[in-house]
């Protein structure tokens, strides 16, 4: 992976992703989760402040050690118990329906195989378990769009194969997913190439 990707990356994200204006999207997305969670893409632990009292546990799947290292602080303070579970969203070490829901924020546009990886969340999912998510993707204005494709490739060169132009509603949805609860908006502040957000909830069948 590269010094770069192994030990810079996760910092950077960590901080850009840490900022205050995220923290509504996060509790947004948070809201509703219960019982057990695999949190595919789980980071430096920026959503653990905002695990409703209904989550019973925490399974943690990031593939970044130096990103597991800096939630320490994060995880040691949490009410909940989270467990580094694994390293891969396209591969969950979990039994079939043992997750009561599912988490993803800002992680969807980078997992390289996503359909996989979301048909693992499928997989551990219980029936009508659900996935509550936050992501960055395809802008809905043809003039984003296109800036979006021009700047794709160096997006996946400087933020460990971050994608811009993918549709997350289209993703979840040909994963077999039924979105049950969507909004999608610009985030106030950021560059709208970067930030065409999809945030929501979709049923496992």
């Amino acid at each position: 992976m590269g010094l770069y990707n192994e030990q810079v990356l996760p910092r950077i994200i960590d901080v850009f992703c840490g900022m205050k204006t995220a923290d509504q999207y996060r509790q947004r997305a948070c809201a509703g989760l219960h019982g057990r969670v695999v949190e595919v893409g789980f980071g430096s632990g920026l959503n653990v402040p905002f695990y409703p009292a209904a989550v019973t546990e925490v399974v943690a799947i990031e593939p970044s050690d130096t990103a597991w290292k800096i939630a320490g602080d994060r995880v040691a303070a949490s009410p909940v118990p989270i467990t580094r579970a694994g390293l891969d969203g396209q591969s969950l070490p979990l039994d079939t329906g043992s997750c009561d829901t599912a988490l993803s924020t800002w992680t969807l546009c980078t997992i390289p195989d996503v359909a996989t990886a979301l048909a693992e969340i499928r997989r551990v999912l219980k029936p009508g378990g659900t996935l509550h998510f936050v992501d960055h993707g395809l802008a809905p204005d043809e003039g984003v769009r296109r800036w979006q494709h021009r700047l794709d490739p160096l997006e996946q060169r400087l933020f460990g194969g971050c994608h811009l132009t993918r549709s997350i509603p289209e993703l979840l949805t040909g994963a077999g997913f039924r979105i049950t609860e969507i909004e999608q908006f610009y985030e106030k502040g950021a560059p709208r190439v970067l930030a065409a957000d999809s945030l929501g909830v979709a049923v496992s069948p």
